[in-house]
């Protein structure tokens, strides 16, 4: 399992979130890079939308990413909130999460599962920090 030290601040509660996500846990995995029904969400934070390897996105959500947006914070709790709304002709079922505070609680579970880039050298220095320590 991937938990990060050095993982994105967001104000909620974890473990209340882990409850939360035991709903979206049916089709999405946070423990693996292994796509379910849906796409895997580690390191969500960070990527875009529409590109994990091996999933079959709709074209909504294949656009979404080409138009520039990441998966932040703000784009997270807007997508969770309304995910046909926010990113209309998407495939995902779930009509959403309507209290912020549950939305504010799974964005705290999930940045456990999302490493935060260097500030310098982004992730790649971070992997070839690792490398380094294993020689």
């Amino acid at each position: 399992m991937l938990v990060s030290t050095s993982a994105y601040a967001i104000d909620g509660d974890p473990e209340a979130g882990e409850q939360v996500f035991r709903t979206c846990a049916t089709c999405h995995n946070v423990e693996a890079e292994q796509n379910k029904v849906g796409p895997h969400l580690v390191n969500v934070f960070g990527r875009t939308p529409g590109t994990v390897e091996g999933f079959r996105y709709s074209r909504a959500m294949t656009q979404f990413g080409e138009e520039g947006n990441v998966w932040d914070e703000e784009t997270l709790s807007a997508y969770l909130a309304d995910p046909r709304g926010y990113v209309r002709g998407n495939r995902m079922a779930f009509v959403g999460l309507k209290s912020e505070e549950e939305i504010q609680n799974v964005l705290a579970y999930l940045a456990q599962f999302s490493e935060m880039p260097d500030a310098e050298g982004g992730e790649e220095a971070a992997e070839g920090e690792e490398a380094s320590a294993d020689e």
